[in-house]
C-alpha cells in the first residue's frame, strides 16, 4: 500500500481565474468562499476570480486566497475521492501553506486559520511597504554558491537565502537594491535563469520585522490542537505534535529560510511514496520531481 502524503501551495501560487470553474460545479467548494467572505468583510472570490492581478498579488489578500482555495479543493477532494482523505498520514506546505496542512491536519479550525492568515497577510504586507523588496529564484546554482552571491549583492543591498526549494532551485528574498544585485551577479556566475516570483516583500527574513511579533501576539489567542497527522514545519523539516511548538515554528517561519527540499526529503525518508497537491498552482508537483523523479505527485488543482 502506498504511504500518502498531501502537500499545499504557498504565496506564489496565486492566479486570477483560480477556482472558478470548481466553485461554478461543485457547490461545496463555493461555500467555502461564502463562508470566507463573511470572515474577512469582502467579496474574496471576486477578487481570486476577476482580479485585478495586482489586487490579488498584495499579501493581505493573496495569503487568505490561497488558503481558501485550497481547502475548496479539499471539498472537492472528500467528494470525489475520499478514500485519499482517510488514507492520507502526513502533510506539509510551503510558508503559507503550513497553515492549510495544519487546517487539515486538525491542529487550526477554518475560521481561526483564515483569520490568521488575513492577519499574517496584513503585518507581512506592512513590513514590506516599510522596506519595499521581493524575491527571486535562482536556478541552476546551489546553496553555497548562492550563499556567497548573497554575502557580495549585500555590498549594495540587503539579501539572503530565503526558500530550499529543490535541488538548484533557491530563492532569495530583499530589498530591491539587493535583489537588483544578487540577480546580475547570479546571471554572470552561470545560473540558467533567474526568477521574479509573484510576491510583495522580501519574506523569510529580518525583513519581516515586526510582522513576526504581530502573528505571535495573533497566535496567543487562537486555540491550536495536536495534529492527528504530522505535519512537516518549515524551519526544521520535522513535525511537532505541541500546541506551543507549532505557535513557535509558526512564529519563526516569517523571518527563517523555508526548508522545502530537507522537509520533502524528511516525507520521503519516512516512506510516503504518493503525494498529491492540493490547491493552486503546479510548482510543488515540479519542486519534488526536481527532488526525486521516481516519486508520485498528482495535483488536486482548483
Amino acid at each position: 500500500m502506498p504511504r500518502i502524503a498531501f502537500l499545499f501551495p504557498g504565496q506564489g501560487a496565486q492566479a486570477v481565474g483560480m477556482a472558478r470553474e470548481l466553485c461554478a460545479t461543485h457547490p461545496p467548494a463555493r461555500a467555502v468562499f461564502d463562508r470566507a467572505a463573511a470572515i474577512l468583510g469582502y467579496d474574496l472570490a471576486g477578487i481570486c476570480w476577476n482580479g485585478p492581478e495586482e489586487r490579488l498579488n498584495a499579501t493581505d489578500v493573496s495569503q487568505p486566497a490561497i488558503f481558501v482555495a485550497s481547502w475548496a479543493a479539499l471539498e472537492r477532494l472528500r467528494t470525489e475521492r475520499p478514500e485519499l482523505i482517510e488514507a492520507c498520514q502526513a502533510a506539509a506546505g510551503l510558508s503559507l501553506g503550513e497553515y492549510s496542512a495544519l487546517a487539515f491536519a486538525g491542529a487550526i479550525g477554518f475560521e481561526d486559520g483564515l483569520r490568521l492568515v488575513e492577519q499574517r497577510g496584513r503585518a507581512m504586507q506592512a513590513a514590506a511597504a516599510a522596506v519595499p523588496g521581493g524575491m527571486a529564484s535562482i536556478l541552476g546554482l546551489e546553496r553555497g554558491r548562492v550563499d556567497e552571491l548573497c554575502a557580495a549583492a549585500r555590498r549594495t543591498g540587503r539579501v539572503w537565502v530565503a526558500n530550499l526549494l529543490a535541488p538548484g532551485n533557491i530563492a532569495v528574498s530583499g530589498d530591491r537594491a539587493g535583489i537588483d544585485a544578487v540577480t546580475r551577479l547570479a546571471e554572470a556566475a552561470g545560473a540558467i535563469k533567474v526568477v521574479p516570483l509573484a510576491v510583495a516583500g522580501a519574506f523569510h527574513t529580518e525583513l519581516m520585522r515586526p510582522a513576526d511579533q504581530q502573528l505571535a501576539a495573533a497566535l496567543a489567542g487562537v486555540p491550536l490542537h495536536a495534529p492527528r497527522i504530522p505535519v512537516i514545519s518549515n524551519v526544521d523539516a520535522a513535525p511537532h505534535a505541541e500546541p506551543d511548538e507549532i505557535r513557535a515554528n509558526l512564529v519563526r517561519q516569517v523571518l527563517s529560510p523555508v526548508l522545502w527540499e530537507d522537509s520533502c526529503r524528511r516525507l520521503l525518508g519516512d516512506g510516503f511514496d504518493q503525494f498529491y497537491e492540493i490547491g493552486p498552482g503546479r510548482v510543488l508537483k515540479g519542486l519534488l520531481r526536481r527532488i526525486d523523479r521516481k516519486v508520485c505527485c498528482e495535483n488536486f488543482a482548483v
